[in-house]
């Protein structure tokens, strides 16, 4: 009896995951506003409980400004692209976890909400992206 022949060669690896797709955007986020000169103080920053919000990269600008910001990753630019994904009800969850995170904190820092989409391989920042105002 013979021994079972095995081919070998080259594996095709699964596709990633929308969640690895999502981490691989949140690392070249990172990695841009770091070069920018930004400063990491949390990633992935959660509310407890249900309902809550979730913040993708809280940040230090240099001049001290609290960045807490949204990272969008879209294939495509269709059904308006990556920052526009960035919807009311979303912004609303984003304040909500920023007033949250600025609870712990003796003094308030200045703060702006910012948006960085990445998009078929094109990463746009966007400083200043949408406010707190009346949420």
């Amino acid at each position: 009896m013979g021994i079972p022949l095995v081919k070998t060669g080259k594996v095709a690896s699964p596709p990633a995951t929308t969640k690895q797709l999502g981490d691989q955007a949140e690392d070249l986020a990172l990695a841009h506003l770091q070069r920018a000169g930004l400063r990491l103080l949390v990633r992935n920053y959660r509310t407890p409980g249900r309902g809550g919000g979730e913040i993708d990269l809280i940040m230090r600008a240099p001049d001290g400004t609290c960045v807490f910001v949204e990272v969008r990753r879209r294939a495509s630019g269709s059904h308006g692209g990556a920052a526009a994904s960035v919807s009311w009800a979303k912004q609303k969850r984003i304040v909500f976890a920023a007033r949250h995170y600025l609870m712990r904190l003796g003094t308030l820092p200045p703060c702006r909400f910012d948006v960085v989409a990445v998009q078929a391989g094109h990463l746009e920042w966007l400083e200043g992206a949408f406010e707190a105002g009346g949420m």
